[in-house]
């Protein structure tokens, strides 16, 4: 079907469908937006214009990317001159309106309120213990076991890497002679202000990584948190 034969009814349809496919709403204006810009869209200027980091962005359109809705290309200035930047154009997928739509927004929201039924300290066991076992899963998928244990600072950013493969657009760094893992997106959406209880389930998961990538356990620290105020999510970690 053609895009231009759309109805803004269909067009709407095909948006909420995306938007759902996907778990997150902010994904709609930036998908709106690749899609209205001939030229297409860089990650640097979808974060000026939504006010996001770049990481967050560049999130965002490598998502599209991943279920066909925008198409990617590495171009140079006239120059030659500076870093590649990929611009990130619309294919014709979004014109499909069979769409499959995914329910995640509606389990998470059942999570949420199953957890708000229990106590507190034995609901935050249980997301932090399903956090582990999935962290262990996760990184099982990805450690060659020709390969010796990695080191604690390399699991770190393995461990970031799965983290913003599944939403977190999370980064490892070190200061104060700290490890810390820096989450500044939650892919829990609203349900986790409402539920921070679900946090524990981000700390198993970082758990079970590193138990898995490095050989030994980790102690972890909560420093920040998005439900509890702060900006970012920042949680120290010492082998």
């Amino acid at each position: 079907m053609d895009k231009a034969t759309l109805t803004p009814t269909e067009f709407s349809s095909v948006v909420t469908a995306i938007t759902s496919a996907f778990g997150d709403p902010s994904r709609r204006e930036i998908y709106l937006l690749a899609r209205s810009t001939e030229d297409g869209v860089t990650a640097s200027e979808v974060a000026k214009k939504f006010d996001l980091h770049a990481n967050v962005a560049r999130h965002h359109l490598d998502k599209l990317v991943a279920g066909g809705y925008l198409d990617v290309a590495v171009a140079r200035g006239g120059t030659g001159a500076g870093r590649p930047s990929k611009r990130y154009t619309a294919t014709t997928k979004g014109d499909d309106l069979e769409l499959p739509v995914r329910h995640d927004d509606v389990l998470v929201m059942l999570l949420g309120r199953a957890l708000d039924m229990i106590p507190r300290e034995q609901a935050e066991t249980m997301a932090e213990e399903v956090g582990i076992e999935y962290g262990r899963l996760m990184a099982q998928t990805m450690n060659d076991e020709s390969e010796h244990q990695r080191s604690f600072r390399s699991a770190l950013h393995t461990v970031a890497d799965a983290l913003t493969a599944h939403g977190f657009a999370a980064h490892a760094e070190k200061r104060n002679n700290e490890l810390r893992i820096v989450s500044e997106n939650c892919p829990f959406g609203d349900v986790v202000m409402a539920n921070p209880v679900i946090c524990a389930v981000d700390r198993g998961m970082m758990k079970g990584m590193i138990a898995e990538l490095y050989g030994h356990e980790a102690t972890l620290a909560t420093e920040s948190s998005i439900p509890m105020g702060d900006s970012i999510c920042v949680t120290s970690l010492e082998a």
